[in-house]
């Protein structure tokens, strides 16, 4: 809804504008009588710092437009009074787009961040793609033991859809490759084509990895 939206966008400005009729309310007369602007402005200041701007985040995000994204993400000064697991999503958020700007240092800071948080509904919907992410980076980094004990992590976790379901098992399909343990990875392999994905990057790799898995042994 776009008015939420802009409720949420200028929600501190609102707020503030509610304190300062309360108190020329309250000088003009008496307390009571500026007692609903009072309410007011502190719920939608204590709405600012407590949830954030999530909505506009997830809204952007939605849209494709990740420069708008890092924008709202950006307008967060105090995330540490953000409550847990709002500020759990906000470290995940943050570090999905350090990972589109590709600076891997900040992604995996901040994906570490989220998941030391812990706790909490909206944590444990971002715990097996952080651990996704943070097993992708460490498989770049060229640590294969910690990437496969993230990726196997990420799954028990539970992942939220076949797009990344497919891509752990195919993390871990080359990591069994590199360890020459080929019977895993044929069977790893064939579990992320039975999720049937459809993002062109993973089919692309599907494709690469089905014109020699099949001649391996095992």
């Amino acid at each position: 809804m776009k008015w939420m939206n802009t409720i949420i966008k200028y929600r501190l400005l609102i707020g503030l504008a509610f304190l300062a009729m309360a108190i020329f309310v309250n000088y003009e007369t008496s307390f009571w009588p500026s007692f609903i602007l009072y309410f007011i402005g502190i719920i939608l200041l204590v709405g600012h710092f407590l949830f954030g701007p999530m909505r506009l985040i997830q809204t952007a995000m939605e849209e494709g437009d990740i420069e708008a994204a890092k924008k709202v993400v950006n307008s967060i000064k105090f995330p540490g009074l953000l409550i847990k697991p709002v500020r759990s999503v906000y470290y995940t958020i943050k570090g999905n787009l350090d990972m589109v700007d590709q600076n891997f240092e900040s992604a995996e800071a901040n994906m570490k961040k989220s998941l030391a948080l812990g706790g909490g509904q909206l944590t444990k919907q971002a715990e097996g793609p952080n651990k996704l992410q943070l097993g992708m980076l460490s498989m770049q980094k060229g640590n294969m033991k910690e990437a496969e004990s993230y990726i196997r992590q990420a799954i028990r976790a539970g992942l939220p859809d076949n797009e990344n379901n497919a891509a752990a098992y195919l993390q871990l399909s080359s990591i069994m490759m590199n360890k020459r343990e080929f019977r895993a990875a044929k069977e790893y392999f064939r579990k992320a084509k039975s999720f049937k994905p459809t993002t062109p990057q993973i089919v692309d790799q599907i494709k690469q990895i089905e014109k020699y898995i099949n001649r391996m042994p095992g």
